[in-house]
């Protein structure tokens, strides 16, 4: 069996009779069982009996973050903190796949409450990039992109709060979705900054993510952030091409950034062009420069509210203790609420976080969606940056102001470097998911980076 079938790969499959279901999760456990003692992706497995694929019309395999609710099944946030919590209902993303025949592997690793760029804040060790050992995936998603790279599965779900799933997914060589605020419900994801977390997923291809946002996306009752906007069928037009289109390369993102990175970037934009899209170079985001500031007084602050909850009384290992980042954020965010502070800080930052809205809404009265890359800078080693909190912030300086803005934005394979994937990202006006869905495929299918897999 092929190692990295995608989800349109496996649906094919079924149909044509060359593999039964016993016979693909068999494979994926296997698979599982033999790489991740090396990757450490996954923290938890999840046993199925026989009946559970019998139950389900052509089931699909998914693996979640651990920051998503299952019942039944121990989920941590990748805390020692929460070991041994067993939720009692399902998050609505969890429950919605079910629905499309998607059956739980496991639980993907990640940084500890979603506080990373790396994955080496997690309370079970770090996870490691396929493409090189001992290099970084990215974080916090790191389990989730590894997963889908190595083959694990052709679906991980994951965060985007300032660039947690497509930092990884530029890391790995994967398609990740930061969805528009609101489009995918929140219920029970254990919340990092809530203002800014969106819920999305990493595949292989950009026709497999399209698919799991028909499945996803739309409005829950139970999350009052979640938008009452019609969804559309992001796999209608996803064949359409880019001809006619205005594409924007916003100059603020292309400032010192790895050459190799802005090598691999130009020649995509040219791709872009020669498919018969207009590219526009003279897009300002002139606010960029001040996100990491905004963002790094923002989530800060409301991850010192958000974990006031584990207290070890109603949930939690009373013996356990937050990590290092975890403690430094509530701290940050404790003195940045504090009477005297709370205007100088949080109240001016919000303020700021107008400014980059208006970036962008000013963007897409010029063009239809804008073209950047995602990093700054290539893998960093593992061990590398762990210890330099600074230098770990600034690695989500170009994926941080989607985030503020809550616009959405898809992350597709630009290249290699040394061996190494190369991420852009395509970023859209509010609820523009499926616009986004047709310029990655069209890139995809011109440079097919998918088929370059890592050898494990």
């Amino acid at each position: 069996m092929d190692s990295y079938l995608t989800i349109k790969d496996i649906l094919a499959g079924y149909k044509e009779g060359r593999f039964s279901s016993t016979e693909l999760f068999r494979y994926y456990k296997d698979r599982i069982a033999r790489l991740n003692p090396t990757l450490n992706a996954i923290i938890t497995n999840v046993d199925h009996q026989h009946g559970d694929f019998l139950a389900s019309q052509n089931p699909l395999p998914v693996i979640h973050k651990d920051v998503y609710s299952t019942e039944d099944v121990e989920t941590t946030a990748a805390s020692n903190i929460l070991r041994g919590y067993i939720p009692p209902f399902d998050a609505t993303a969890v429950t919605k796949l079910a629905e499309a025949n998607f059956i739980t592997l496991g639980k993907a690793n990640c940084d500890a409450f979603a506080h990373g760029t790396t994955g080496e804040n997690s309370d079970f060790g770090p996870t490691k990039n396929p493409y090189g050992l001992e290099y970084t995936p990215g974080g916090s998603s790191s389990g989730s992109a590894v997963a889908v790279a190595a083959g694990l599965s052709p679906l991980a779900t994951a965060t985007d709060t300032g660039g947690s799933i497509r930092f990884p997914a530029s890391l790995t060589n994967t398609v990740g979705i930061k969805p528009t605020y609101g489009r995918v419900s929140r219920y029970g994801i254990i919340a990092m900054t809530s203002s800014t977390d969106s819920i999305g997923h990493i595949t292989r291809t950009v026709w497999d993510n399209a698919y799991v946002l028909n499945k996803t996306a739309g409005y829950d009752p139970h999350d009052a952030t979640s938008a009452k906007v019609q969804v559309d069928d992001y796999l209608e037009d996803i064949e359409q091409g880019v001809k006619g289109l205005r594409l924007g390369v916003p100059k603020e993102y292309l400032e010192n950034i790895a050459p190799e990175i802005e090598k691999a970037y130009r020649e995509k934009v040219d791709t872009l062009r020669n498919l018969g899209a207009e590219i526009v170079e003279d897009i300002s985001l002139p606010h960029t420069e001040y996100g990491i500031n905004v963002y790094y007084i923002v989530t800060p602050s409301e991850v010192s509210s958000n974990l006031a909850r584990f207290d070890g009384i109603r949930f939690g290992q009373e013996r356990s203790h937050f990590g290092a980042e975890a403690k430094r954020r509530i701290m940050i965010g404790t003195y940045c609420l504090s009477s005297g502070y709370y205007d100088a800080y949080y109240l001016k930052a919000q303020k700021v976080r107008t400014l980059v809205i208006q970036d962008f809404a000013k963007a897409f009265e010029k063009v239809d969606a804008l073209i950047a890359p995602v990093s700054a800078v290539m893998q960093p080693k593992l061990g590398e940056l762990v210890n330099d909190p600074i230098k770990n912030y600034m690695l989500d300086v170009l994926t941080i102001p989607v985030n503020l803005a809550g616009v959405p934005s898809l992350a597709v394979p630009a290249g290699f470097s040394n061996g190494l994937p190369i991420g852009l990202q395509i970023i859209g006006d509010y609820f523009d998911e499926k616009l986004l869905y047709r310029i990655g495929y069209a890139l995809e299918q011109e440079t097919r980076y998918f088929e370059q897999t890592p050898k494990l």
